[in-house]
């Protein structure tokens, strides 16, 4: 597996961390357990760090020098693709392995993959997480470097399986990029759902310092304009009680402090500031009490491929309220585990947050409803579907050896 722009072991809630490293992580530990040994590359951003760790049975991941050993912005990495796929290629050659499979994670990642396979001659699949083009279309505001977009373009025809979140993101791809449906395969991504389960409320309050009788609304995400928050600080404007209501945003690192201080600027000019508490990057296993500690999760975002937070918030049995947008529109059951909202402005947040904090038994029931959807999308069932499909890429690539006489 290559993750080059971010570690699947990094704190999470940072500019580059989110449900990518979860996905990558858990993954790669559910296929060491099957029987599949996992190599994971990632670029080196600190000398202090081992070049190889074990993280779980059968799963190491390998940092690989690819320019300095330092912080390096993800929109610079795309000059160091080529020094981490010679990188990859050395410690393969050293270590005189040779891999059956490379799976791609992210657009840089799946331009060092895609030079790696022209020698290893093994399939290339790839799960692109976010797309260019389509973070464009989302928000006219956004960014993205022609480099980007070119390669993105480029690797949907050259890679031999596309993984998709959902099936929203398989039209997509279709329709943005002509790829063939057969050539995209959807598999969800998953949640631990012993980590994330319904747990005791007021001891999870208890242990993070929440008042018991506090109102509680949970924003978990890197913070960057494309999340969206801004839209639910002004929700908090519109909603006709607030008493004992406070939204805690969870994420941001130091690169997100300009969008932190232009979200307190937006709840200040509004008279909410008092309502909104940035708590930073927490642990993952923090992650559980938080979601449990809630009333309800909200994800105002104008993109998510699939949207891990909302899939950890159901299985905690927490309801969501969330944008009709991407995975969510697939992973939340609008009416039935919580509400999607089709409009991206305040209004129908703040008429959806206050439905719910007015009803306990409606919020008890979406909450149910939202444990019993999320059986289904345990890792090790996300994991075997992967594993299927490696053998299936395997098989035809040893077939198309064979019919060559390689």
């Amino acid at each position: 597996m290559l993750s080059m722009h971010t570690s699947p072991l990094a704190a999470l809630g940072g500019r580059e961390t989110g449900g990518m490293n979860v996905y990558v992580r858990e993954v790669a530990a559910q296929l060491g357990s099957m029987g599949v040994r996992v190599d994971v590359f990632t670029r080196r951003d600190s000398a202090d760090t081992p070049e190889v760790a074990e993280f779980a049975p059968g799963a190491r991941l390998v940092q690989v020098t690819a320019g300095p050993p330092e912080r390096v912005e993800k929109e610079d990495m795309f000059a160091l693709t080529d020094d981490f796929a010679r990188g990859v290629e050395a410690f393969r050659a050293r270590e005189g392995i040779r891999y059956d499979l490379v799976h791609s994670h992210y657009w840089l990642s799946g331009v060092a993959g895609d030079r790696l396979v022209a020698d290893w001659c093994v399939p290339h699949l790839a799960m692109f997480h976010t797309l260019g083009d389509v973070k464009l279309r989302a928000r006219a505001s956004e960014h993205e470097r022609p480099e980007r977009l070119e390669a993105e373009r480029r690797l949907v025809h050259r890679l031999d399986r596309i993984v998709a979140a959902t099936e929203h993101e398989r039209r997509l791809l279709r329709q943005i990029y002509r790829v063939p449906p057969r050539r995209v395969a959807v598999i969800p991504l998953g949640v631990d759902l012993e980590t994330f389960r319904p747990r005791d409320r007021g001891a999870a309050r208890s242990r993070r310092g929440i008042d018991a009788a506090e109102r509680i609304l949970l924003a978990v995400g890197r913070i960057e304009p494309l999340k969206g928050l801004d839209i639910f600080v002004r929700a908090l404007g519109e909603m006709t009680d607030l008493a004992r209501v406070t939204l805690l945003v969870i994420g941001g690192d130091e690169r997100a402090e300009a969008e932190v201080a232009r979200l307190r600027a937006i709840a200040s000019e509004i008279g909410v500031q008092e309502h909104v508490r940035f708590l930073g990057p927490v642990a993952h296993e923090a992650l559980p009490d938080y979601y449990n500690a809630a009333d309800v999760v909200v994800m105002p975002s104008f993109y998510e491929s699939f949207g891990l937070v909302a899939v950890e918030a159901m299985a905690s049995g927490v309801p969501v309220v969330a944008s009709r947008v991407g995975g969510l529109a697939s992973t939340v059951a609008d009416g039935r585990t919580g509400y999607l909202v089709p409009w991206r402005c305040p209004e129908p947040f703040a008429e959806k947050v206050e439905l719910l904090l007015r009803n306990e038994p409606l919020r008890a029931s979406l909450g149910r409803a939202g444990v019993v959807r999320m059986q289904s999308y345990s890792w090790a069932a996300v994991s075997e579907r992967l594993c299927d499909l490696y053998a299936e890429l395997a098989d035809q690539q040893g077939s198309a050896f064979a019919a060559g006489g390689g």
